[in-house]
């Protein structure tokens, strides 16, 4: 994404589900290569792959991006980005998790598993115009989201089962199976990482329909689209709080009631 406000902070966030048993060691280096660049955010790392945020200047964000990929694993990685006027993290986190998003369901492995199909953001933005997908089948959202985030802002009539951590995704379907059964279901949530292990789970439960993730989640669909379908913001898990459709912080932010949300990266 250019730097069209010529704003001085890059943010990039990317995560990838690779096999990683080497994530300890890999740890140390992307640690090292983080403070030597003054990055601030958060990388974590699991044995089923990396998912970070990112900030700092342009030019030392690419280096360690760069450097990055030079590990054939990453080759492909492509970091969302967005630009700020201030670094949104307080701190630089490099760790190593169970999870890169906790699921508690070891049966969901993305990095061993075929990924769901992914929707790109103008075919929803234009089913979502028409009211039902390319065969007529009636489309429905399902925000994979913590309640709290979806508060802030979701899709027009969107599926929310009010979870308050994305380990209660799999027992939230079965309580609610019913509701999708025989539609085509889009799976979103806010950079898509969710959503990878969330449309699995869906995939198995024999819905009598398609099941897809929203490609790039909720952030790239305002990239690609502007936002339309969409009401309110979209929450991010740094100082910048919410962010628009112009992938700039938001300016008017119906927040939730708790403030207890507070966290370095979703759950």
């Amino acid at each position: 994404m250019p730097n069209a406000n010529a704003l001085p902070v890059l943010n990039i966030s990317a995560y990838k589900f690779v096999p990683l048993p080497d994530c300890a060691a890999l740890r140390d280096l992307l640690h090292e290569r983080a403070l030597g660049l003054e990055l601030k955010g958060t990388v974590l790392l699991a044995e089923e792959g990396i998912n970070l945020f990112l900030a700092g200047p342009g030019e030392a964000v690419m280096a360690w991006v760069g450097a990055l990929r030079q590990d054939a694993r990453f080759a492909d990685l492509a970091p969302k980005e967005s630009w700020s006027e201030a670094v949104p993290f307080k701190k630089l986190l490099v760790k190593v998790k169970p999870e890169i998003i906790r699921m508690n369901h070891p049966t969901i492995r993305p990095d061993q598993q075929a990924r769901a199909p992914a929707l790109p953001a103008a075919t929803l933005a234009r089913w979502l115009d028409q009211g039902h997908d390319d065969e007529g089948r009636p489309v429905v959202t399902l925000d994979t989201r913590n309640a709290f985030e979806v508060d802030y802002g979701t899709f027009e009539g969107a599926i929310d089962w009010r979870i308050h951590k994305f380990s209660e995704f799999p027992e939230a379907v079965q309580a609610h199976r019913e509701e999708l059964l025989g539609k085509t279901v889009v799976s979103f949530c806010t950079g898509g990482i969710r959503c990878e292990k969330a449309a699995i789970y869906l995939q198995q439960q024999n819905l009598d329909g398609p099941v897809y993730q929203l490609e790039g989640g909720i952030l790239k669909y305002f990239e690609e689209t502007g936002g339309p379908h969409y009401q309110g913001s979209c929450f991010v898990f740094d100082q910048r709080e919410a962010l628009g459709a112009a992938l700039e912080p938001a300016t008017e932010i119906q927040r939730p009631a708790s403030e207890a949300h507070r966290a370095a990266a979703p759950r």
